[in-house]
C-alpha cells in the first residue's frame, strides 16, 4: 500500500502505478478505500502541477456551435451581425461584455471561459443603465479615451472604466443615476451626455492629486473676495484655479458635450472632496468669473449633504423660471456681493446712462476686471448689445488650452 501525500513526480509516479494495481477493487474491500483515497491525491497533485488552461473563448463558441448544429448565422442576434460574428470568430474582433452575457445566457458557455479568467462572473448589470445611450463617439472625438480599437462597439467596457477613474460605482453610480443633481438643470439635458461629463471631471480630479486636502467651511465670503481679486490680472483664471487648488478644492475645465447645457458644477469625490467643473462654453470673461464664484457659493453654502450631491448649473436659465430653487439664489446673491459688493452696486447702477469710462473707473476701484462690471450691466438691464466689446469675448479658453483640467 502506497501512504503519504504526493510531494515529488516519483511520488505521482509509484501512486499512479499502485491505482493501475487496484483499478478493478471492489467496493467495501480495504483496496477500494485505497484506491479512493490515492486517486483523491493524485487529483490535488494534478490540479496544483498540471492545471487545464481554459479553452480561449472563440474554441468554446465553436464547439458550442458543433455541439447545437449552429450557423454563423444563429449567432447575429448574439453578436450583432453577419459581419461581426465572422470576425469573432476569426479572432479579429473581441467580444464586448453585452455579447459575452447574450452567449452565456443563450448558449450556455460559462463566463470564465467567456472572460477567459477561472472562476471570474461578469460584472453586475444595471438594468436601469442603458449603455449605448451614452454619446461614446462624440466623446472619442473629444478624447475622453486614449485610442483604443472598436471602442464603439464596447460602451458598457469603456463606461465602466470611466466610472472606475471617477471613483467607482459605489460613489458615482449612486449619485449620476440614483439622485437627481441639483442646480439649474436644462430640461433639453440628455441625462447620459450630461453623466458622461461629469464622470470625466471626476476622472480628471482623481488623477491629479491636491497639495492639500480639503477642509470644511473653507470657503466663505472672504474666500471668494480674494478669488474674485484675481480677475483683474492679466493671468487672473490661472491664478484662481491655483489659489482654489491650494485649498483643497479640484478645478477641472472640460468641454461640454452636445445635447448638454451645462457653464459649471459642483460634485464630490468618493472621499467627499469638491471638484469644480467648468465648461467654457461661453468664452468669456464675465461669465467666467461669475460661474466660478457661484460654484464656490454652492461649496460655501450647500456642500454640506451627506453624501453631497452633485449641482450642475445652466447660468442662461438665471432669472427665467418662475420659482427658483432658493439655492440658486442664494449662490447667486453670494456671488454677486463677492465680485461687487451690493452698496456699491447700486450707487454705481442708479445712473440712468453709464459709459465706458465709468465701467473702468469702478472696477478699477473694486480691483475686478471691467468685464464683470459690464456683463452684470447687460444682465441687470436685459441687454446684451450693451458693451459687447467690454466682456472679453475668446479671452478665457486660451489660458487652459490643452489643459483638460
Amino acid at each position: 500500500m502506497v501512504s503519504g501525500l504526493i510531494k515529488t513526480d516519483d511520488d505521482y509516479a509509484r501512486v499512479l502505478s499502485r491505482i493501475d494495481e487496484i483499478m478493478d477493487a471492489e467496493p467495501g474491500t480495504p483496496d477500494f478505500d485505497e484506491l479512493e483515497l490515492l486517486s483523491a491525491l493524485v487529483d490535488l497533485y494534478e490540479e496544483e502541477h498540471f492545471p487545464i488552461d481554459l479553452p480561449d473563448p472563440v474554441s468554446a463558441i465553436q464547439f458550442r456551435m458543433e455541439q447545437l448544429d449552429l450557423t454563423a448565422q444563429n449567432l447575429v442576434p448574439f453578436i450583432g451581425s453577419r459581419s461581426k460574428v465572422s470576425e469573432v470568430l476569426n479572432g479579429k474582433r473581441p467580444l464586448s461584455l453585452s455579447m459575452m452575457r447574450a452567449l452565456n445566457k443563450e448558449l450556455g458557455i460559462p463566463a470564465d471561459i467567456l472572460l477567459n479568467e477561472p472562476e471570474a462572473e461578469f460584472p453586475d448589470s444595471f438594468s436601469e443603465m442603458e449603455w449605448k445611450k451614452f454619446p461614446v463617439k462624440e466623446m472619442i472625438n473629444k478624447k475622453f479615451f486614449p485610442e483604443t480599437q472598436n471602442v464603439n462597439d464596447k460602451p458598457e467596457e469603456i463606461m465602466r472604466d470611466l466610472i472606475r477613474q471617477a471613483g467607482g460605482i459605489d460613489s458615482v453610480y449612486h449619485c449620476m443615476f440614483k439622485r437627481s443633481p441639483g442646480g439649474r438643470v436644462n430640461v433639453k439635458n440628455d441625462p447620459y451626455a450630461t453623466s458622461a461629463w461629469c464622470l470625466k471631471v471626476l476622472a480628471l480630479a482623481n488623477a491629479r492629486p491636491l497639495p492639500i486636502r480639503y477642509r470644511k467651511n473653507t470657503v466663505n465670503k472672504d474666500f471668494l473676495k480674494e478669488a474674485a481679486r484675481l480677475s483683474h490680472l492679466e493671468n487672473g483664471p490661472l491664478l484662481a484655479k491655483e489659489y482654489i487648488e491650494n485649498h483643497g478644492i479640484h478645478f477641472v475645465v472640460f468641454p461640454h458635450l452636445k445635447k448638454t447645457y451645462i457653464d459649471g458644477a459642483v460634485a464630490p469625490l468618493a472621499d467627499g472632496t469638491p471638484v469644480i467643473g467648468l465648461t467654457l462654453r461661453y468664452d468669456r470673461i464675465d461669465n467666467f468669473w461669475f460661474c466660478l464664484l457661484h460654484e464656490l457659493a454652492h461649496i460655501a453654502k450647500h456642500f454640506s449633504d451627506d453624501p453631497p450631491a452633485i449641482i450642475i448649473d445652466d447660468l442662461d436659465l438665471r432669472g427665467t423660471v418662475e420659482r427658483e430653487a432658493p439655492g440658486e439664489i442664494e449662490a447667486d446673491n453670494m456671488a454677486q456681493n463677492a465680485l461687487i459688493p451690493e452698496k456699491e452696486w447700486r450707487d454705481f447702477f442708479r445712473s440712468p446712462k453709464i459709459t465706458k469710462h465709468e465701467v473702468i473707473h469702478f472696477a478699477g476701484k473694486l480691483r475686478i476686471h471691467p468685464a464683470i462690471v459690464a456683463g452684470r450691466i447687460r444682465y441687470e438691464r436685459n441687454n446684451y448689445k450693451l458693451f459687447s466689446g467690454m466682456v472679453g469675448y475668446n479671452e478665457i479658453r486660451k489660458h487652459f488650452k490643452g489643459a483638460a483640467g
